[in-house]
């Protein structure tokens, strides 16, 4: 697959041959939800608690008693079917991560970045270079570029300048290419990555 080159302006500079087995496979919709499923559960905190019918206070006393009143038998008015009393399967603190194998994670990232590719939702640029950190110099990228919705930038080295100028806007976001994920590539609408960032992450995933 080749895709144009362009610089910060906009313009196209070159050609690049994408590789196949990273940018142009067979995306598997099933390894990627899985993968993605995991990224989510993942950010849950899991704390949420509510009391059995052993951890409520009070309840100690049998109610009335067993035989003569009219009225059913009760052990304790802590019971779940009492007003102030314990939950029925009461929720408790659970961690909701789990994990998957590095054939799976490789398989779910290729398919993600497949699939912007195949979108035409992927811009390649030679180099990002930003004259200051402000969040105007970013707009300016952005436009000159016409992209539209939320921008993912992905780049081989940190860069000062970028990150600084996209932690404001809620529609870009700025990771270098070893932190490249399922979840972010496809929570964007368009990914723009370096030239030097593809080489690397190819060299990781082929």
């Amino acid at each position: 697959m080749k895709i144009k080159v362009r610089n910060v302006a906009g313009e196209e500079v070159k050609d690049l041959t994408l590789n196949d087995n990273v940018w142009n496979i067979e995306t598997n919709d099933l390894v990627l939800k899985k993968m993605l499923r995991l990224q989510l559960d993942a950010t849950r905190q899991g704390t949420a608690k509510t009391k059995n019918r052993g951890e409520v206070s009070g309840g100690g006393r049998k109610p009335w008693k067993q035989k003569g009143t009219g009225r059913a038998r009760q052990g304790s008015t802590r019971a779940p079917q009492w007003r102030g009393g314990g939950m029925v399967h009461a929720i408790t603190p659970r961690d909701y991560t789990f994990d998957i194998n590095k054939k799976e994670r490789k398989l779910a990232l290729k398919s993600a970045l497949t699939s912007k590719a195949q979108a035409k939702e992927l811009v390649v640029l030679d180099n990002i270079v930003l004259d200051s950190l402000k969040t105007k110099d970013i707009k300016n990228l952005i436009k000159n570029l016409k992209l539209e919705g939320k921008v993912l930038f992905v780049t081989k080295d940190e860069n000062e300048n970028l990150f600084m100028a996209t932690r404001n806007l809620g529609y870009a976001i700025h990771i270098m290419s070893n932190e490249i994920n399922a979840l972010d590539v496809v929570n964007s609408d368009v990914l723009v990555i370096t030239e030097e960032a593809i080489k690397e992450i190819e060299e990781v995933l082929k």
